[in-house]
């Protein structure tokens, strides 16, 4: 009888109760395992299997028995595994599943699939037998066909590195950026990736972090550098994963070259500080400019007998004198976008109470102002002006024949809105006459807040007083 159909028979025949028995409870472990199962007898025939392998290999019910290993290998390996098989029986051994070995089976339609398998020899009075369960791995190869896409469309370096710190897993881009191939990065310590001085410390701080790994995203602040296999050393970010898998924990690792944005930044900065530095000289050239205009007109005051024309001579080097203010405190300030108006307020107002001579006189001035309110160069201008011409008003007209008194100047802001009063305890005067007033000083001061897109109101109340409010932030989208 031949040897398959004399396994066949074997297999159904009645036996002895023990042996039918054995026989069962082999047949019920057979069935039971999760993985395909083969058994093959010394001259490497199988000689039992269960639905699973039959199943993965695409063979009918008992369609396996009797057929030597091989016709389960894919043809070009079929010499190679018979010597494999033969050295295997001469020395058997249990060989667990997945022992770095990359094998292929073939099923009865001749297509073909990645599998583990694992073997372990069985002693019986037939002789010697070998269990080979195989695990069939097409799924797991998608997945890691999958990840390994996803590796390579990554836009940065992935280094996966497993509990030790040893390299499991480059893209290729890491091999472009440190010049290293694949292979001789696999199995490395990762810090064969950074240069020699903080190799050590890298050790310690790679230890703490696998003791409590968390999600470390790119670029905390962190100045970092990589070495290349030529010993070269660039600037790098890195964000750190950690990652469970059946294998044990695995730390995902995305590398960045910041060499080109590092420069990049460099040279930004660089150009930022020449036109800071050109700014500054512009605002300091403008300031100076203004102040030669204010001098000319103070020489050309003194060759005017008129009282009045010296009078109007007198209030327009102040009005440029509020504008040089502006761009003096632009160019002693680090921001050159806005200034503080609540200091130029009081910068101001001790100009005027000095050039009318009433620094340590009987009108006292007082800024109000508890925090800076910051206004950009376009806002500050008018503003300046729109203060100094309410300023000088009160001195001019408030306090006649030497009379004591108080002007206050409050600067405010509170939800984007700038408020600016001017208000003294002086004589007063009708507020709807001033209003109608067509002086150059209010016909000035209405003209300047309608630029602010802001509002004035007038009260005289207890002396005079100017309050003018506007949006700065609405200012700042136009």
């Amino acid at each position: 009888m031949p040897k398959k159909a004399r396994l066949i028979a074997e297999r159904t025949a009645p036996g002895p109760p023990v042996a039918a028995i054995a026989d069962y409870g082999l047949s019920v472990f057979l069935e039971a395992a999760p993985d395909a199962i083969v058994v093959v007898d010394e001259t490497g025939l199988i000689t039992r299997t269960n639905r699973l392998a039959e199943t993965m290999f695409g063979y009918p019910p008992g369609g396996m028995l009797g057929q030597p290993i091989e016709v389960l290998v894919p043809e070009r390996f079929r010499k190679t595994h018979v010597t494999d098989r033969s050295r295997y029986l001469h020395e058997p051994r249990t060989r667990p599943m997945g022992a770095g070995q990359a094998l292929t089976g073939v099923r009865l339609d001749g297509s073909e699939f990645p599998v583990e398998i694992s073997l372990s020899p069985l002693t019986t009075s037939a002789g010697t037998h070998v269990i080979s369960i195989v695990r069939d791995l097409t799924e797991r190869a998608r997945a890691e066909q999958k990840f390994r896409g996803f590796l390579e469309s990554a836009p940065d370096a992935v280094v996966v590195i497993d509990r030790q710190g040893r390299i499991a897993i480059v893209n290729s881009l890491t091999e472009s950026m440190f010049g290293y191939k694949r292979e001789e990065l696999l199995g490395q310590p990762v810090e064969i990736l950074v240069p020699e001085r903080y190799r050590e410390q890298h050790v310690g701080d790679r230890d703490r972090y696998s003791q409590a790994p968390r999600k470390r995203p790119m670029g905390l602040g962190r100045e970092l550098l990589g070495r290349r296999k030529d010993g070269t050393e660039f600037p790098v970010e890195i964000s750190l994963s950690p990652l469970e898998t059946e294998q044990g924990p695995l730390v995902t690792s995305i590398v960045r070259d910041t060499t080109e944005s590092r420069e990049t930044e460099r040279r930004i900065t660089a150009s930022l500080r020449e036109k800071e530095a050109l700014l500054k000289e512009i605002h300091h050239r403008v300031k100076n400019n203004l102040q030669v205009i204010s001098s000319l007109l103070r020489l050309q005051e003194r060759n005017i007998e008129e009282p009045r024309i010296r009078q109007l001579f007198a209030e327009s080097q102040q009005r440029i004198q509020s504008m040089a203010l502006v761009h003096e405190k632009l160019y002693r300030a680090g921001d050159l976008a806005r200034i503080d108006f609540s200091d130029y307020a009081r910068s101001l107002s001790a100009l005027l109470l000095s050039a009318f001579g009433l620094a340590n006189g009987p009108v006292a001035l007082h800024v109000i102002a508890p925090e800076p309110v910051f206004l950009s160069v376009d806002t500050a201008v008018p503003c300046g002006l729109i203060l100094n011409e309410l300023v000088t008003n009160s001195l001019k007209h408030a306090f006649p024949a030497e009379r004591s008194g108080e002007i206050r100047v409050s600067v405010t802001c509170h939800d984007g809105e700038v408020a600016l009063s001017v208000s003294d305890n002086g004589v007063g005067a009708d507020s709807e006459r001033i209003e109608r007033s067509e002086t150059l000083g209010l016909r000035l001061v209405k003209t300047l807040v309608r630029q602010l897109d802001g509002k004035l109101e007038i009260s005289a109340q207890e002396g005079l007083a100017f309050r003018v409010t506007f949006r700065e932030e609405k200012r700042e989208q136009t």
